[in-house]
């Protein structure tokens, strides 16, 4: 308090405080966003149907969508696990393996994507293949053999690709990649304020460890789960740079919604280009709508 009674701030005063932060939203967000929308509004309704329905885009639709989701669970279990890990245990290395956990921040996505291509290529007649493609490409081939044969009338080839560079499981791998720290760094805070005590006194009245986990443990951790799980599928659903060194980029196979963007551009179809990246924005703002609410849900349930 001040020697008048009132309160006086650090900051500049309310309205000013806000006036500089919707104009700095509105430069950075609300303008460029916008501007989408107004380069898009040139297609007649027909038109921007067509750009945005064509068997290609709506491929590319079904890739980045499917595998953005599902290298966001991935990184949700094992991200979860590997939080654990550097919160409530003391091993030799752990600050390294905290530190790795940053590399697909600060590392370059093109040099993501050729590490990563460098590492899980396959054997060819002109190259011996990376550190891992070369065992691990034969036993992924082997493995969609069996499962063709057990069930046949399932394209296993086709959904899940022959090899893992240069093929479907290559995207899965790049946005696994680039997702992970998402996951870790959110539940690391949540974790570290996560009192042992609690997983004391839960054995103490006889619960089991299964028990403590899925009642104490879980509902504690499940709004920062479900927040590092959505950041990891935004930043999935965007990713450029590491995908296209090792997703081989085939049309309505392997090809993401971003590339296509990137192609109808150096093609000079700027709507069209701009009608998909529509597309894009509505479904990504619907779908972290979606996740808020149900963190909202999950944080208001388990509270109770």
């Amino acid at each position: 308090m001040s020697l008048f009674g009132k309160r006086r701030n650090v900051l500049p005063g309310f309205g000013l405080s806000l006036g500089f932060t919707l104009a700095y939203l509105g430069l950075i967000v609300l303008i460029p966003l916008s501007a989408a929308f107004i380069k898009a509004s040139g297609l007649s309704a027909a038109d921007f149907w067509a750009a945005v329905t064509s068997p290609r885009v709506v491929a590319s639709y079904k890739l980045s969508f499917g595998v953005s989701l599902l290298a966001a669970l991935v990184n949700a279990v094992f991200g979860g696990i590997l939080a654990w890990v550097l919160v409530r245990y003391t091993f030799p290395g752990r600050r390294m393996v905290d530190a790795l956990v940053d590399l697909p921040f600060a590392l370059p996505t093109a040099v993501a994507g050729i590490a990563l291509a460098t590492i899980y290529a396959a054997p060819t007649a002109v190259a011996p293949g990376g550190w891992v493609g070369s065992w691990l490409n034969p036993i992924w081939v082997d493995g969609i053999t069996q499962l063709a044969e057990l069930v046949p009338w399932i394209d296993w080839q086709g959904w899940l690709g022959g090899k893992l560079a240069f093929d479907r499981p290559g995207v899965f791998l790049a946005l696994t990649f680039v997702g992970l720290p998402f996951v870790v760094r959110t539940l690391q805070p949540v974790l570290q304020e996560l009192e042992p005590e609690l997983e004391e006194a839960a054995a103490t009245l006889g619960a089991n460890r299964w028990q403590t986990m899925t009642r104490v443990i879980f509902p504690e951790l499940l709004p920062a789960l479900i927040t590092g799980f959505a950041l990891a599928f935004a930043r999935a659903l965007g990713e450029y740079g590491s995908v296209v060194f090792i997703a081989g980029n085939m049309p309505m196979h392997s090809e993401i919604t971003p590339l296509l963007i990137i192609t109808k551009l150096e093609q000079y179809d700027y709507r069209g280009a701009t009608a998909i990246a529509v597309v894009m924005l509505v479904a990504s703002f619907v779908l972290l709508l979606l996740i808020n609410l149900l963190q909202k849900w999950s944080r208001r349930y388990y509270r109770v």
